[in-house]
């Protein structure tokens, strides 16, 4: 079975209701598995997403 974390997009409008990320440079620190960084980077004109858990990396790299 999979699993759809937020489906309603409510973590994303919260996050473009608080920030303005068109064409800007973000730095995230603790990515995890990017389940969020792979929802904004395409309004950003560049992203740098760190995550100090080699298994998360993993999980983030399999998405892309």
């Amino acid at each position: 079975m999979t699993v759809r974390v937020d489906p309603e997009g409510n973590e994303t409008g919260a996050l473009f209701d608080l920030v303005d990320l068109e064409g800007r440079e973000v730095l995230e620190i603790g990515c995890g598995d990017g389940r969020l960084t792979w929802r904004y980077a395409d309004r950003a004109a560049h992203v740098t997403a760190i995550e100090p858990f080699e298994d998360a990396i993993a999980r983030a790299n399999s998405r892309l």
